[in-house]
């Protein structure tokens, strides 16, 4: 796939930048393909480590996709002023069943949002990109009394 033509005002993003972008994050959301071949998306909390996202999650639709084998990505975004940005994680995730990474991943501080046994460690390598871009000055992403994404 050959790169887009650079568009006025988007700044992308060095690997660096998109890393620390990836750590300030509160949360971001994994996507998958699943049995079906539709694409899914689940929000979760995450950290850095090692070069790669880490989630946690139980038994269900994210560990069977990452069962599969399938591509995902993992992505976040966010508004800093102005400025609005979005990083892209796309690759390939596995469970952390490796007794040394397990216990490599004790030291990580990464407790569930959610109530349940979220026993099971996901990690997530592969390529990296990001953008940042001016806010346009319609004010589309206020929040106004409608609430967030309502027009100011």
């Amino acid at each position: 796939m050959s790169a887009a033509a650079p568009v006025p005002g988007v700044e992308v993003l060095d690997e660096r930048t998109c890393w620390e972008l990836l750590r300030q994050a509160p949360y971001g959301r994994f996507v998958v393909v699943d049995a079906d071949g539709r694409p899914d998306v689940f929000p979760v909390n995450h950290a850095v480590d090692h070069g790669s996202v880490l989630f946690r999650t139980a038994d269900g639709g994210k560990l069977a996709a990452v069962a599969s084998g399938s591509p995902v990505a993992f992505e976040v975004d966010g508004v800093s002023g102005d400025l609005a940005w979005s990083v892209v994680l796309r690759g390939v995730a596995h469970q952390v069943t490796r007794m040394a990474e397990l216990l490599d991943t004790a030291s990580v501080h990464l407790a569930p949002w959610q109530a349940g046994g979220k026993g099971r460690f996901v990690r997530v390598r592969g390529d990296l990109s990001g953008r940042r871009f001016p806010v346009t000055g319609s004010g589309w992403w206020a929040v106004g009394p409608a609430g967030p994404g309502a027009p100011a």
